[in-house]
């Protein structure tokens, strides 16, 4: 057996170090960013759901390559701090300030990237939630004015609308949702050829709801959950209401967002898709 030389086990020690390097930087050169901001202090459905995310989004971070931190300090939200991340979330709420407005438009007409979840697309005037915001709701959005809900929360059957986009490409025709309280629009995105719907509720779901109102029920309809504007890189989602038991007074948690692989392969492809398709550097 021949023995190797320090000149060749040294050569043989630096390859190897080159190497564990190349792919160090190949694996951080694809991560990226994501920052969450959240209220998670009106609605008891809410504020289950946006510490569900907070637990689920830090595990799926470790298993697919990107960093999530959370926030519920919205003056974060300008143009020095969101220049850290390529994909911001807004958990269950918007902005509400003029400067933090202004930043968030700013950085999605640079090529940031957005994911939002159902009361983020929230607006009904007169409430403490007005549509006072007209580029975000009817231009960003374009889904205009909340209009009404189902209720009581319960899972629907949901049609992907296309299956070839990043976001839906895995996902199969229809899947059963978790249980969420459905939200309704002015504004017919149908209409819009800005907007891409990516997943409505299909026919089987009806009736859907509970009540105990009638309008609570819903008996026909087309109803879009999840959908992209092609002119910015962004996601809305209506999912994150979960179940309460609010009758008996108890608050108990009766539901949870991210307990469908299906469903949880639906957000964790759209953040992969954001996270790539955004034009922000990475900072790691």
């Amino acid at each position: 057996m021949r023995l190797v030389s320090s000149k060749e086990l040294i050569a043989i020690v630096f390859c190897h170090i080159c190497f564990i390097s190349t792919i160090q930087a190949q694996s951080k050169a694809g991560k990226f960013n994501v920052i969450a901001f959240y209220r998670a202090k009106n609605d008891q459905a809410h504020i289950s759901y946006v510490h569900e995310a907070n637990r689920w989004f830090p595990k799926e971070a470790a298993s697919h390559n990107f960093n999530y931190d959370s926030t519920d300090n919205w003056t974060n939200l300008n143009a020095d701090f969101l220049a850290n991340y390529q994909v911001v979330l807004f958990l269950d709420s918007r902005p509400e300030e003029p400067a933090q407005r202004q930043a968030f438009q700013q950085y999605m007409e640079k090529g940031g990237a957005w994911m939002g979840f159902h009361f983020a697309g929230f607006a009904l005037t007169p409430s403490a939630f007005p549509q006072n915001w007209d580029w975000y709701h009817n231009q960003f959005l374009g889904s205009g004015q909340y209009k009404s809900n189902t209720w009581r929360p319960t899972p629907a059957i949901l049609r992907v609308e296309d299956r070839k986009h990043p976001a839906t490409r895995h996902l199969p025709e229809t899947y059963k949702s978790t249980p969420n309280e459905w939200y309704r629009w002015t504004n017919d995105l149908r209409t819009n050829p800005d907007i891409k719907i990516l997943l409505s509720i299909d026919s089987t779901s009806y009736p859907l709801g509970t009540g105990p109102k009638p309008h609570e029920i819903w008996h026909s309809g087309y109803y879009p959950v999840v959908w992209t504007n092609r002119k910015y890189n962004m996601i809305y989602a209506n999912m994150g209401h979960n179940d309460i038991d609010y009758e008996n007074k108890t608050n108990k948690e009766l539901s949870f967002t991210f307990t469908s692989e299906t469903q949880n392969k639906l957000i964790i492809d759209s953040l992969l898709w954001l996270g790539k398709a955004s034009k922000i550097k990475a900072k790691n």
